[in-house]
């Protein structure tokens, strides 16, 4: 079972090989399979340590230079600490104008605009007579209200008067057909009483004084009444007439003013009196809010200024830095860890430049030092690959 279980382990590990993470830190030499008297193979090999002290190298000096600058913001740091209390107070004062001004800043970005840039310029164009131009549309807008409350009004005239109109026309033709119909009465009448007379030799007298006093009434009112409708059918046509007129003239004004507003609508890019004068107010919030950033941009530079003038006064190197490191200057605390996490860094690159100095450079030389003095016969060889390595990258 003891084999079985080894053999199945074996076979488990072939499959799916582990690698140790910690192994690939280590550089190793390995010359077993190197065959030094083979010159091809010697020379390879001896590049590959050349290039790796090369690329140790430019490590280096990468590190080294990250690792100057740390330091360097260190030391800042350390001379600012170092300040006497009154001279600090002086760098934190500039330090709150500055984080005041940069608390402004950052809310003036963040907030919603009141208005697009499009909106803002167009604005800023014609800002010397939108306000005029407000006014132009209210009373624009106010005078069309008021002539469409005149339309409105004639065209309710010219309704009754057309409604009264056709009712006098068939008051007419009522009182032309009452007109016949009563005459033929009479005459119908008349006849009935000749007929009375003459064929019944009855007295009839009376009868055709009844008929013609009927008669001429009812004559005589139908004709005042179809001549008083004629009249009146006149003067309601005079006033139709008049009333056609008034339109023409109120449509007139009508049209020109719709044209007015049309244009100032186009002019101002608005549907409304209502929506310039909103516009108009966004846009004066809008530039005082502009104008104040500006104001506060101004001033923000003025204090750095004077921030960067004060730490050279006193010696930090790279002022410039500090500028973003505002928080640090107001509060120990942030001091304290900001300068643990430089410590911190520097301790890592540290250590990152003694491991390409030592393992990885120092190994590969160790290595071709060793080769020198072992192999006395490739020696001279082997130290002329190194100076024309050497030569080919300084």
């Amino acid at each position: 079972m003891g084999i079985i279980k080894k053999f199945l382990t074996w076979k488990k590990n072939r499959e799916n090989p582990i690698y140790e993470v910690d192994d690939w830190n280590e550089i190793v030499y390995d010359r077993d399979d190197l065959q030094i008297n083979d010159k091809g193979q010697r020379e390879d090999y001896i590049k590959g340590c050349l290039e790796q002290i090369a690329e140790a190298t430019k490590e280096l000096e990468n590190l080294q230079f990250e690792y100057n600058m740390v330091t360097s913001y260190l030391r800042d740091m350390e001379e600012i600490e170092a300040l006497p209390e009154e001279e600090k107070e002086i760098l934190r004062e500039s330090a709150k104008k500055i984080a005041v001004l940069e608390e402004e800043q950052s809310g003036y970005r963040d907030r919603k605009r009141k208005m697009d840039e499009e909106q803002y310029r167009q604005m800023e164009r014609m800002e010397e007579e939108v306000q005029e131009g407000c006014e132009k549309l209210s009373k624009a807008e106010e005078y069309q209200e008021l002539i469409k409350r005149d339309l409105r009004r004639l065209d309710g005239e010219k309704q009754a008067y057309l409604y009264r109109k056709s009712d006098l026309h068939r008051i007419l033709e009522d009182t032309r057909s009452m007109a016949i119909v009563c005459s033929t009465a009479v005459v119908v009448c008349i006849l009935i009483l000749m007929v009375m007379q003459f064929g019944f030799e009855m007295n009839t007298k009376l009868g055709y004084l009844a008929a013609a006093a009927l008669g001429a009434i009812a004559i005589t009112a139908i004709f005042v009444k179809h001549n008083n409708s004629v009249t009146e059918l006149a003067q309601v046509e005079n006033a139709i007439g008049r009333l056609i007129r008034l339109q023409n003239t109120v449509k007139i004004r009508y049209v020109n003013n719709t044209n007015l507003l049309d244009y100032l609508y186009m002019k101002y890019n608005v549907s409304s009196a209502v929506e310039l004068s909103k516009n108009w107010q966004q846009y004066v919030e809008e530039k005082a809010e502009r104008e104040r950033f500006l104001k506060a941009e101004k001033e923000l530079d003025r204090y750095q200024k004077d921030l960067l003038h004060e730490l050279r006064r006193y010696q930090v190197k790279d002022p410039m830095v500090w500028l973003h490191q505002i928080p640090a200057l107001l509060d120990k605390k942030e001091m304290v860890e900001i300068r643990h996490g430089l410590i911190i860094r520097r301790q890592s690159l540290r250590r990152r430049m003694d491991y390409n100095k030592e393992v990885i450079a120092g190994k590969a030389q160790a290595e071709i030092k060793d080769l020198v003095e072992k192999y006395p016969k490739y020696a001279k060889e082997i130290l002329s690959i190194v100076g024309e390595y050497e030569k080919n990258f300084s």
